[in-house]
């Protein structure tokens, strides 16, 4: 059995008719009946329409036709992102047997390119959590670290990478959810800017911060999943006009030159002696590889956490007022309608899911809205203010992805404050809007992942890419 799958192998290996595409799907559904029941990334496959796509690449290999981008390429789904016809569950029971009428924006365009859809991947409740403990459906283990977390919330989509289920895989990012099980797993994982992927047929948690994004294990592999789902979408008001660049040939692009920003900020106490010691390695490296290293200051990041779980739990306090045991979804009778919304909601969310709705709709509340929610709105601008005059005098910024490094299982569960706190350095990047990637950069005792984070301004994805993969290449995954 192929191990190691890349984008470009997967297509060489089609194209010169090495492998089939349904042959290469048989092999990742093989491995998937083979880890899964350890690891729990997958929770819902979908092999009839993972075969009828295989199928449509091979008859366009018989006949000589062009191959679209990802033409083959096996690809996992966080089980936030609406599958028509497959089961989206968000991980909750309130959605349990949830089956979407259509397609994310993100799905169909990764489809039209090719790209063999496997299954749904397990994820914390509506994607609210940093382990991928709050499930419904069980944990999640980290296969890069056997007894450790994997991240959270997109957990599941890094494992399935990690583990080599699937050659990429999508998850969403409100304030970390993306990068820091990337970290975790030790995978390149990255979100674009607010607005440069669509978030039509994303089940919202926090609809001013959730985005979609790919995990892989190369940093080119990265680019080209981002290619494919980048752009204007008319179902999203909110996706950009601004022009996608060809990641992939940025990718060549030198980073000798680049000036890299170091914020003094994200390397104060509470950080992890051996995470320090290998992002501050990591930073030498880019040294070595040309960049000019800056010293910079962002006043205001000791007030994101903060800022982001008000904004983010007044979100989600609002979109998840839709599931009321009436439209959609579980339904638990009742005398009364009232009634009936209280057992319905009792029974589905789970707890983390029930803390954030009453601290969200507490914040939003008549009295408490402006001395909460229109403040951190206020504190919000500040910290993309940080930003912005950062990006004014440096190309990059770089960070730790976590403070800390891999976390054993129930380590963290009776205590929300600690699991918030792991997001400390990569929420400042998603109320700013600002595209963020975690690149491997090397392991604790040899075992535990550390990822080193970088930020690029606005619509920056190009650079921020092409320093990643310079990094990459250099050997930072072992620094």
């Amino acid at each position: 059995m192929t191990t190691n799958w890349t984008i470009g192998g997967v297509r060489e290996a089609i194209a010169g008719k090495k492998v089939s595409a349904r042959e290469l799907t048989e092999e990742h559904y093989k491995r998937i009946g083979e880890k899964n029941r350890e690891v729990n990334a997958f929770l819902t496959l979908c092999e009839e329409r993972a075969y009828a796509q295989a199928d449509k690449i091979d008859a366009a290999v018989a006949k000589g036709e062009k191959l679209p981008e990802l033409a083959g390429v096996p690809i996992a789904v966080k089980d936030t992102i609406s599958t028509r016809g497959v089961r989206t569950t968000c991980s909750s029971k309130i959605l349990e047997n949830f089956v979407p009428p259509y397609d994310a924006t993100a799905v169909s365009r990764l489809e039209t390119a090719g790209a063999v859809i496997l299954g749904k991947t397990n994820c914390d409740e509506f994607a609210m959590g940093s382990s991928t403990e709050n499930s419904a459906y069980g944990v999640t283990q980290n296969p890069a670290a056997p007894g450790c977390v994997p991240g959270g919330s997109s957990g599941g989509s890094a494992a399935a990478v990690a583990a080599e289920m699937a050659v990429a895989s999508l998850g969403t990012d409100t304030g970390g959810s993306i990068r820091q099980p990337g970290a975790f797993c030790g995978i390149p994982a990255m979100m674009g800017s607010y607005g440069r992927v669509s978030r039509y047929g994303l089940i919202a948690f926090a609809s001013s911060l959730d985005r979609i994004g790919p995990f892989a294990r190369k940093v080119e592999d990265v680019a080209a999943v981002l290619k494919v789902m980048a752009g204007r979408d008319p179902n999203d008001s909110t996706s950009t006009t601004a022009p996608v660049e060809d990641y992939s040939s940025e990718l060549k692009k030198p980073v000798k030159g680049m000036r890299i920003g170091i914020p003094r900020e994200y390397f104060g106490q509470g950080m992890d002696a051996g995470v320090r010691a290998k992002i501050e390695a990591g930073i030498d490296l880019l040294g070595k590889l040309g960049c000019e290293t800056r010293e910079i200051r962002m006043p205001h990041t000791d007030y994101a956490i903060a800022t982001y779980y008000i904004i983010a739990t007044a979100e989600a306090s609002s979109n998840l007022a839709r599931y009321d045991g009436v439209r959609y979804g579980l339904r638990v009778e009742n005398d009364t309608l009232v009634s009936t919304y209280r057992k319905t909601r009792g029974a589905g969310f789970g707890a983390e899911v029930k803390r954030r709705i009453v601290l969200g709709t507490y914040v939003l509340s008549a009295g408490y809205y402006d001395a909460y929610y229109l403040k951190g709105q206020k504190v919000r601008a500040l910290i993309a203010q940080d930003f912005r005059e950062a990006f004014q005098k440096v190309d990059a910024i770089v960070t730790p992805t976590s403070p800390v490094p891999p976390f054993k299982l129930g380590e963290r569960t009776n205590d929300p404050l600690q699991m918030y706190l792991a997001d400390i350095y990569t929420v400042t990047g998603s109320l700013a809007g600002l595209p963020g990637i975690s690149v491997p950069c090397g392991k604790i005792a040899g075992k535990l992942p550390v990822g080193l984070q970088i930020f690029g301004p606005a619509f920056g994805e190009a650079q921020v890419l092409r320093l990643a993969h310079a990094f990459e290449l250099a050997g930072g995954a072992t620094v």
